[in-house]
């Protein structure tokens, strides 16, 4: 009788440790779920709060809504604009390489076969051409394809093309300094990468992943410019 009293009394404390045991863990979980959930800091920039207008055109009305309406270039050093005529693009004449932040008077949007060298945008059955007219000469008219047509079905890079807000107006927490070395399309100490983007062009190689702590070489129309990046600042600007 005395082992089976020690056993049954030994059952009965293992029972009481593990009730004990669970009524703490259940106490644990719910002070835990009565703890305010912690939510990351996230820093955002004043350029990451610009909102960029998209317009997302599906059709040539939709795209023609763009005529008598000035658009900057977003996507500098990329486009190749040419002479042109109301109705007609001269792909045989020299063209013109379009560059960042500049003003376009939108004329017209029109249809027109792309040339057999190419361009940045598709070819499909017709390319569809903007044209324009620049501020410094409101007579000459150009051409750039801003997107295609393919059995009847449109596709447009307009917005990935242009702003269709003033750069300045966007950006205007952007020191006059860093303004007038984007509109002279160079780079400064001190300016992110943003800006020189901006300011010389989409087309450049990257020697890293890690934005604003790199260094990006930019074609820059032929004449390449090497910009080293620590916290998202120039910190040495170099031509090659």
């Amino acid at each position: 009788m005395e082992g089976t009293k020690k056993w049954f009394l030994l059952g009965t404390l293992v029972m009481v440790l593990a009730a004990s045991a669970r009524i703490g863990w259940i106490y644990h979980e719910r002070r835990e779920a009565e703890k305010p959930v912690e939510t990351p800091v996230v820093h955002v920039s004043e350029d990451q709060m610009v909102w960029l207008k998209k317009k997302h055109q599906t059709s040539l009305k939709d795209a023609r809504e763009l005529k008598d309406q000035t658009v900057w270039i977003s996507a500098g050093g990329q486009m190749i604009a040419y002479p042109a005529t109301p109705t007609h693009v001269d792909y045989a004449a020299k063209g013109t390489l379009l560059l960042g932040a500049e003003p376009l008077h939108v004329v017209n949007m029109i249809e027109q076969v792309a040339p057999k060298e190419g361009n940045r945008i598709p070819k499909g059955d017709r390319q569809v051409v903007m044209l324009f007219t620049r501020p410094a000469d409101a007579k000459q008219l150009f051409g750039v394809p801003v997107g295609y047509v393919e059995e009847g079905i449109y596709k447009f890079y307009l917005d990935e093309i242009f702003f269709y807000d003033d750069p300045h107006t966007l950006y205007k927490h952007w020191p006059k300094a860093v303004w007038d070395a984007v509109d002279q399309h160079k780079v400064i100490k001190g300016m992110n990468e943003l800006q020189s983007q901006i300011a010389l062009g989409q087309v450049s190689h990257s020697a890293g992943t890690n934005y604003g702590n790199r260094t990006v070489e930019y074609y820059n129309d032929g004449h390449p410019v090497s910009v080293t990046y620590a916290h998202d600042s120039a910190t040495e600007v170099v031509a090659k």
